[in-house]
């Protein structure tokens, strides 16, 4: 299963103490987790062809090898205090659960 995380900032939130937080939390957190096989997080720098600004400034891929234990993993108190510290920078994060359409997995 792969989740596609897309969102931009909150107000206020300048994107270097967003990057930072992300680099040194985030991302170990994360990738620290059983359930999860792998993690990362993107700027959108633009649209490819177009001089208009991305719907979304960043975009997290996060591809979790046992759906199962991905639950637990994300209930811990460690995972709960970067998922709230995480709500303070972005601005209504969209979490899209996806299926490969090859594999069906």
């Amino acid at each position: 299963m792969r989740i596609v995380v897309v969102f931009n900032l909150k107000a206020g939130v300048k994107p270097e103490d967003y990057e930072a937080w992300a680099r040194s939390v985030d991302i170990p957190a994360v990738r620290s987790l059983t359930s999860v096989s792998g993690f990362e997080v993107f700027e959108a720098t633009h649209l490819l062809g177009s001089d208009a600004t991305p719907p979304y400034r960043y975009v997290e891929i996060i591809d979790v090898a046992a759906p199962e234990g991905f639950g637990d993993d994300v209930s811990s108190a460690k995972m709960q205090q970067i998922s709230k510290a995480f709500q303070e920078f972005a601005d209504s994060p969209q979490f899209l659960v996806t299926r490969n359409i090859e594999s069906g997995a």
